[in-house]
């Protein structure tokens, strides 16, 4: 059970639903941050823009790196 309201794929609707289907259509299933988002879906598109326009500012290792540092530090197993 989620400890997070969250929004099923097939009560989808608008903006939700464009963005559950094109995560469908790219990975094959539909990422767990953007269920938790799932309420307030322009959110998501915001965090996206966020993550490409600081991911564009460095190389992936870097990127990886300090991901890693951060869960890592926070102790998020995940």
């Amino acid at each position: 059970m989620a400890f997070v309201q969250t929004v099923p794929e097939d009560d989808a609707t608008g903006l939700l639903k464009e963005i559950y289907d094109r995560e469908s259509a790219a990975d094959g299933y539909v990422h767990n941050y953007v269920r938790a988002l799932s309420l307030h879906p322009e959110i998501v598109l915001a965090y996206r823009s966020l993550i490409k326009t600081v991911r564009e500012r460095m190389n992936l290792r870097r990127y990886e790196l300090i991901t890693f540092a951060v869960s890592r530090a926070l102790r998020c197993s995940y």
